[in-house]
């Protein structure tokens, strides 16, 4: 007898890298209603499906992570089959970049799943070894990211991931998710960004009287701004790019598009164009936005 479809069941998986934040995204999750499952064996997920399925759970959120390793090659198939059968999934990868990961272990003192037991007892060994696992866990967990929502974590607040992962969720079902983030080069490249543009040669509102300490959300920077012709043409190229191409993605099935925009402060211009480029495309895609250095703070998140 085949299994009757699933019906208003939805599940999220979170994975990601370890100190990435996964706890923070379940925290965030409950807040949701969802009934959170840390480290689940892949084995375990289709059984469990099937039980919450038989009491009428409506909203599960299942972390898995790279000490299930050896079983980890089974989720993808099991996603797919999951989603055939009706199921809502959603995938979220939660990543930082290796410095932090490396400073988050060192501050908490806690052990990487992946490091070996007998790394010899002084700092160089140590440091070395925490970077190898970190460069394992990536390789072992690629597939998994690859078919993921990603957000990178590396400098913001718990408060401000917590954020992330619920506007996440609430995105319709069924559609492309087009984010957009603002952010700053002096504090490095989104790890979660598909796209990156560089606006540090436009003009720059931080050196006009009255502008530095206001955003890109502030009508004086707006208007300044608009005023500015290699602004327009800037915002002109980047819609126009991701007019042709997002199509032909959503043909290749992506599900989520994450689109960065970089200037020096991360203040001002880029806060602009993310706001200006998310009106335009909210009308054909859901679209999400973030303004990274806004708000966000370098802070440990275990």
């Amino acid at each position: 007898m085949m299994p009757l479809p699933f019906k208003k069941m939805h599940l999220v998986l979170i994975t990601g890298m370890s100190g990435s934040g996964k706890s923070v995204a379940l925290n965030a999750l409950e807040d949701l209603s969802f009934y959170c499952i840390d480290n689940l064996p892949p084995e375990l997920l289709l059984p469990l499906i099937q039980l919450e399925r038989a009491n009428e759970a409506g909203q599960l959120a299942i972390a898995m992570d790279v000490r299930s390793a050896a079983s980890l090659p089974l989720v993808p198939k099991q996603l797919a089959q999951l989603k055939a059968q009706g199921l809502q999934v959603d995938c979220l990868f939660l990543d930082a970049s290796t410095d932090t990961l490396m400073r988050r272990f060192s501050e908490t003192r806690r052990r990487h799943p992946l490091s070996k037991t007998d790394t010899p007892d002084h700092n160089h060994d140590q440091h070395r070894a925490l970077a190898e696992a970190i460069d394992l866990e990536r390789e072992l967990l690629s597939e998994l990211r690859a078919q993921a929502h990603v957000i990178d974590s590396s400098i913001i607040r718990p408060t401000q991931l917590q954020s992330y992962v619920k506007s996440f969720i609430n995105a319709p079902d069924d559609q492309l998710t087009l984010v957009f983030e603002s952010f700053a080069f002096k504090r490095g490249v989104p790890n979660d960004a598909d796209f990156v543009f560089d606006v540090r040669m436009l003009p720059n509102p931080h050196y006009e009287p009255g502008l530095r300490e206001l955003t890109g959300c502030d009508r004086p920077v707006i208007d300044f701004l608009q005023q500015q012709a290699d602004v327009k043409k800037m915002l002109e190229h980047i819609h126009g790019f991701l007019d042709h191409w997002l199509d032909a993605m959503v043909r290749n099935h992506r599900s989520y598009v994450t689109v960065a925009i970089g200037c020096t402060g991360g203040q001002h211009r880029s806060v602009y164009l993310v706001e200006q480029l998310n009106e335009l495309f909210a009308s054909r895609w859901v679209t999400l936005k973030r303004h990274r250095e806004l708000a966000a703070s370098a802070a440990a998140i275990f």
